[in-house]
């Protein structure tokens, strides 16, 4: 058991965690990084990434990560192999207690633990992720430019990637296990309005079928949640879009966080409803959610938790000159 200290405790190591270890080293903050569950965020689990900005050709997720990783590490950053189970936010240093038993204090801290994609779990799913099943359009879209792709889900999420979609293919078809959206009436105007998006209402995935080792999907497989009549759907992409869930099981009754779980931040900053806690990245983002905005996120997170050490600084300085 050890009690490791820092001015700035990130918990989280994908884009927005280690571009916020970048910039709080850099400013002298000494930052330690604990890892998580899956080091690296959710790209070290994209394979081929192509608009991650100063790269003209595709990059891999995992390789982006370790390149991160060695940047953070390499201007002084602590990374730490951990899972954090329990966190006192009552005041500052902020404690966090490992899975090792590990103690873990920060004057700052910074919240980077994600969101999860949720997934179907049917058959074929995860065989055939990466392979032509994807939870996210704006990220993949691009690889099905002229192609046959569906989109699964009734929500924003799932209405606005079948609009995605659209840039990059002419046939879109939604399904969807009810007879009617949940989605805004204003985003349902718009795909109602689309030519080339179609609907299948009353249908539920029952599988992917595809060739795990080459080709990819193939179709997928529903079945009418109504009668009961199965049916196939053949399609060159398949993104299922019914919602992310943030990783905020930790902060749950100790920051405010929204109807969907994810951290609310002071409009347009990663503040959050406690002083020197600052959210970035997915945990706190429901709607772009997108490496480099993570990464924006986690620069912003950093530059204020070197702001506010300042600040509590000067006016302890002030207050000391004046006693």
């Amino acid at each position: 058991m050890a009690t490791h200290k820092t001015r700035m405790l990130v918990i989280g190591s994908g884009p927005a965690g280690l571009t916020a270890a970048i910039y709080g080293a850099r400013a002298g903050l000494e930052p330690i990084v604990v890892q998580g569950l899956q080091p690296g965020g959710q790209l070290t689990i994209t394979t081929d990434v192509e608009n991650y900005p100063g790269f003209r050709d595709v990059i891999q997720g995992p390789w982006l990560m370790e390149e991160m990783q060695a940047q953070a590490e390499h201007v002084g950053t602590r990374m730490l192999w951990d899972t954090i189970v329990d966190i006192d936010l009552t005041g500052s240093p902020f404690r966090a207690i490992g899975d090792s038993g590990d103690v873990y204090e920060g004057e700052t801290l910074v919240v980077a633990t994600g969101a999860q994609a949720k997934w179907l779990g049917v058959p074929g799913e995860e065989e055939l992720g990466g392979k032509g099943v994807s939870a996210c359009a704006t990220c993949d879209g691009f690889f099905y430019r002229g192609k046959k792709v569906v989109v699964i889900g009734g929500g924003n999420t799932a209405v606005e990637e079948a609009l995605y979609l659209t840039n990059h293919s002419q046939d879109v078809t939604v399904i969807h296990r009810r007879d009617s959206f949940r989605a805004e009436r204003i985003l349902q105007d718009r795909l109602f309005a689309h030519p080339n998006i179609k609907v299948e209402w009353n249908k539920a995935v029952k599988a992917f079928d595809g060739d795990v080792g080459a080709g990819g999907l193939r179709a997928v497989e529903l079945v009418d949640t109504v009668t009961g009549e199965a049916s196939r759907i053949e399609t060159d992409g398949a993104f299922v879009a019914i919602g992310h869930a943030p990783a905020t099981g930790l902060f749950k009754g100790k920051l405010e966080l929204d109807g969907g779980g994810y951290i609310v931040g002071e409009p347009g900053t990663p503040k959050t409803s406690i002083p020197g806690v600052f959210a970035c990245g997915d945990v706190m983002d429901h709607i772009y959610r997108q490496a480099v905005t993570a990464a924006g996120t986690g620069c912003m997170a950093a530059l204020d938790a070197e702001r506010f050490l300042a600040e509590r600084e000067f006016a302890a300085a002030k207050e000391k000159t004046s006693a």
